[in-house]
């Protein structure tokens, strides 16, 4: 999640009230901001462990002592702490690849050196695979999203206090159309979501146990509100699309003065606005809800895609952002993985990401699944003849061709090597904070 969502947000005081077709127009004018792609950032968020002790719960007074200790750092990107105490680096907008890893790898450093020294690191996975899920904030807004989200099974929880991912922003792209229009990345994006789940599936475990699932965080989104998590249904455009799914999702909840947060059921962002209680909506109530979605794709003036599990190792976070970034600003490879994965629709059938069959298969099966793979490994290779265009320096190219030997070339997704190491673990008590998990 952003920062958007660390609850800073207020009641909306004496503004006006926001109209039905202001609130279309507004979503389609500021969620697609189109123009030539040359903005990109990530985010990152990490479960944090004790460095010793992983299996063992970190008390709240040292989440609260690590978060006072990154807080102090001179970062470039904004940080964040979800509800369960997990920590998420939000970079700045960058204006190449390289700025957004440069600036990224910089920031990780201090932040690890920090956390060392408070006897914690930051791992990198996609659910947490021993701890149940623990809310430690305590604001109104989480009060309500647990309220809300309990309506549909513990699923809401685990994923609010145990899950981490890796989130790719892109520019929405040009108005016209072709490999770079928004139209088509935006097509792009749901498409290739199903590729990148399998690829980076990195969640087999919870709470001790296997789970049938590569990418358990995956499965979890899938299993929350039917709504709030699903993309946009149908075949209109896309500004057209995203603002009635917007409109016609329930608010998960309307602001007060004070806590508790009022969370109606089966509200619709366009019912509040017709009927105008318990109170009008206004212009910050439709940004509050959008940050209230979580489609595997957001587009909030950008891109943010949002279906990729945290990332092992050091530098296990580049190469998600490298390759999708590559597939999505190059534009010879953005016109060649669009016609790779196009014929992934057929297989995907007539529901909604992340509920149809592909994405299913996708975080169930990884790259054993056949389909997947030939994608994956066809992507795989656009991404790297692209990067050394996009000005990619030898390392990351190399950062990303390590990977792709290990894993793509040979069916397998980090959960395959997860799943092996987290049985021996549970075992023999064997675990390298600094190896395979880290």
């Amino acid at each position: 999640m952003s920062p958007e969502t660390s609850g800073g947000h207020g009641p909306p005081g004496h503004a006006p009230p926001l109209g039905e077709g202001e609130a279309e127009d507004l979503l389609r004018g500021i969620c697609f901001k189109t123009g030539p792609p040359r903005i990109v950032g990530v985010e990152l968020e990490w479960l944090l462990h004790d460095r010793d002790r992983p299996h063992s719960p970190v008390p709240h007074h040292r989440l609260e002592a690590a978060a006072a200790a990154v807080r102090a750092l001179s970062l470039n990107a904004a940080v964040t702490f979800e509800p369960g105490g997990q920590l998420e680096l939000s970079s700045r907008p960058a204006d190449s690849l390289m700025a957004c890893v440069n600036d990224t790898a910089d920031d990780l450093v201090a932040v690890r050196a920090a956390l060392d020294r408070l006897d914690l690191t930051a791992v990198g996975l996609g659910v947490d695979p021993w701890h149940s899920p623990r809310r430690l904030l305590r604001e109104p807004r989480y009060d309500a999203m647990e309220k809300a989200l309990d309506r549909w099974g513990p699923a809401g929880r685990a994923m609010m206090c145990t899950t981490a991912s890796v989130q790719v922003c892109l520019d929405a792209g040009e108005e016209e159309p072709g490999p770079l229009g928004y139209g088509r990345r935006w097509q792009l994006a749901h498409l290739l979501g199903a590729v990148l789940v399998a690829v980076f599936a990195n969640s087999p475990f919870r709470q001790g146990r296997p789970t049938p699932w590569r990418s358990a965080r995956q499965s979890l989104w899938a299993h929350l509100d039917p709504l709030r998590t699903l993309a946009p249904a149908g075949s209109l455009p896309a500004r057209d699309a995203w603002a009635s799914h917007v409109l016609d999702t329930p608010v998960l909840c309307i602001r007060g003065e004070a806590g508790p947060w009022h969370v109606p059921e089966g509200l619709s962002l366009r019912e509040w606005i017709r009927s105008g209680a318990p109170r009008r909506p206004v212009r910050s109530d439709l940004d509050y809800h959008i940050t209230t979605l979580f489609p595997p794709v957001r587009p909030r003036g950008h891109l943010e895609l949002r279906m990729i599990d945290a990332q092992s190792g050091t530098d296990g976070w580049l190469v998600p952002l490298a390759v999708t970034t590559a597939l999505f600003d190059d534009p010879e490879a953005a016109e060649t993985v669009y016609r790779t994965v196009k014929p992934l629709a057929e297989t995907a059938g007539p529901l909604a990401p992340p509920r149809n069959p592909l994405w299913l298969a996708a975080a169930r099966d990884g790259l054993a699944d056949p389909e997947l793979r030939a994608a994956a490994t066809a992507c795989f290779e656009l991404a790297m003849a692209a990067l050394p265009r996009m000005g990619a320096t030898r390392a990351v190219q190399d950062t990303v061709a390590d990977f792709h030997d290990r894993y793509v070339a040979r069916g397998r997704c980090p959960a395959d090597d997860l799943r092996a190491t987290l049985s021996a673990d549970r075992t023999d008590g064997r675990y390298d904070p600094k190896g395979t998990l880290s």
